[in-house]
C-alpha cells in the first residue's frame, strides 16, 4: 500500500461511457497523484478486459481489473469487474457479490459511498454519461462528507440522464465537458487536503451493507420507514430511506433502488409476467379449439365459448404489450 495515498478519485459511467472514459484518462499525467476507481455498468456476461485494454491504450496510467483485498497506489486505474461491486477501504479494494443496486452490479453508488466513508472530504467524485440515476445517491454521500463533485455537462454526454440527476439533486462543484476535466482534477488535487470530517452514521451503515457485513431488518429499519411496496428482485418488503433528496428504497437482503430504477425494474417484471400470461392463454386457447372439434352439442358450445374468452384475453394482453413497447419508443 502506498502510505501517501490521502486523496482518491472515483468515477461512474454507464451508456456511452467507454468513449467518455477514454477521453478522460487520456488527460491524466504519468505522475497523477491519486488512485482512480471506475465503475462502468456492464453485463454479467462481459469480461471487462476490452475496456481495460482501451484505457491502457488511451493514456499514460496503468489500468487493471480490481481484485479482492488488492492494495492500491497512486497513479493507477482500477476497474470494477463484471457482476461484482467494487468498494474501497483505507488502502485496499473490496470486490463483493452483494445485492444489486439500481438494477446493476457493479453499481456506482456503492463505490462512491465506500469512498466517502474511507476518505471523507478527500474524495473527488466524477459522474459521466448514462441512463437513469445511478451515482446520484453515492455522489450525495460524497458531498455530505465534504468531497468534491464533478459532473459531465449534459450537453456533452451521449446519454445525459445520470449527470443531469446529480446536478439537479446534489449540485455539482464543477459541470463541464469531459475534455476540460483533466485540468480541473489537476487543480483540485494540487490543493492542500482539508482536515478529515465526521462521517454520518447512515452512510456508514449503507457502506457496511454493500460489504455484506450487515443485512437484516433492524439495520434497514434504522435507515427509514417500511412502505407497502415489495422488492422486485426478491419479493421482500422495502423501506424508504430517510436521508437524501432523491427517494430511495432498500430491502433487508440488500437490494437498493432509486424511485426511477425501482419503477424501471417493476416495468420489466410486469412485461415478463405479461409474456408468460400470453403464452399460457395462447396454449389454453389452442387446446380448447382442439377439444371443441371432438365435442358435440352443448359440450362443444361450452368449449368454444371458453376458447373465445381466451382469445379475448390474448388480444388484451397483446394490446398492453404493444402499448408498453410504444411508450418505450417514445421515451427513447
Amino acid at each position: 500500500m502506498d502510505k501517501e495515498v490521502n486523496q482518491v478519485v472515483v468515477i461512474g459511467a454507464s451508456a456511452g461511457g467507454k468513449d467518455a472514459l477514454k477521453k478522460l484518462v487520456a488527460q491524466f499525467p504519468p505522475d497523477f497523484p491519486a488512485p482512480v476507481f471506475i465503475v462502468r455498468h456492464i453485463s454479467a456476461e462481459a469480461s471487462g478486459h476490452t475496456l481495460v485494454k482501451d484505457l491502457n491504450d488511451s493514456g499514460s496510467l496503468a489500468c487493471v481489473q480490481a481484485k479482492h483485498e488488492q492494495a492500491f497506489t497512486r497513479g493507477c486505474i482500477y476497474l470494477a469487474p463484471s457482476d461484482h461491486h467494487m468498494l474501497i477501504e483505507q488502502g485496499r479494494i473490496l470486490v463483493t457479490k452483494g445485492a444489486r443496486e439500481n438494477r446493476s452490479r457493479p453499481a456506482i453508488d456503492p463505490l462512491f459511498r465506500s469512498a466517502a466513508v474511507a476518505y471523507g472530504n478527500r474524495v473527488i467524485g466524477i459522474i459521466l454519461t448514462g441512463y437513469l440515476d445511478d451515482g446520484t445517491s453515492g455522489m450525495a454521500a460524497i458531498k455530505r462528507c465534504g468531497g468534491i463533485c464533478i459532473a459531465q455537462d449534459p450537453n456533452d454526454a451521449a446519454y445525459p440522464d445520470m449527470p443531469q440527476s446529480v446536478i439537479a439533486n446534489v449540485g455539482a462543484d464543477y459541470c463541464l465537458p469531459v475534455a476540460g476535466m483533466g485540468a480541473v482534477l489537476s487543480e483540485v488535487l494540487g490543493r492542500e487536503p482539508p482536515p478529515k470530517t465526521e462521517i454520518p452514521d447512515d452512510i456508514k451503515i449503507e457502506a457496511r451493507i454493500a460489504q455484506r457485513v450487515v443485512s437484516d431488518v433492524p439495520t434497514v429499519e434504522a435507515l427509514g420507514d417500511q412502505v407497502p411496496v415489495s422488492c422486485p428482485e426478491c419479493g421482500g418488503s422495502l423501506w424508504e430511506m430517510a436521508a437524501g433528496e432523491v427517494p430511495r428504497y432498500r430491502c433487508h437482503t440488500g437490494h437498493a433502488f432509486t424511485a426511477l430504477s425501482l419503477l424501471a425494474e417493476q416495468t420489466d417484471k410486469i412485461q415478463e409476467t405479461l409474456w408468460v400470461a400470453l403464452r399460457l392463454f395462447e396454449e389454453r386457447q389452442h387446446l380448447l379449439v382442439r377439444m371443441s372439434k371432438n365435442q358435440t352439442g352443448n359440450a362443444s358450445s361450452s368449449v368454444a365459448r371458453r376458447a373465445h374468452d381466451s382469445q379475448v384475453h390474448i388480444e388484451r394482453i397483446r394490446a398492453m404489450l404493444q402499448a408498453s413497447d410504444e411508450s418505450l419508443k417514445d421515451a427513447g
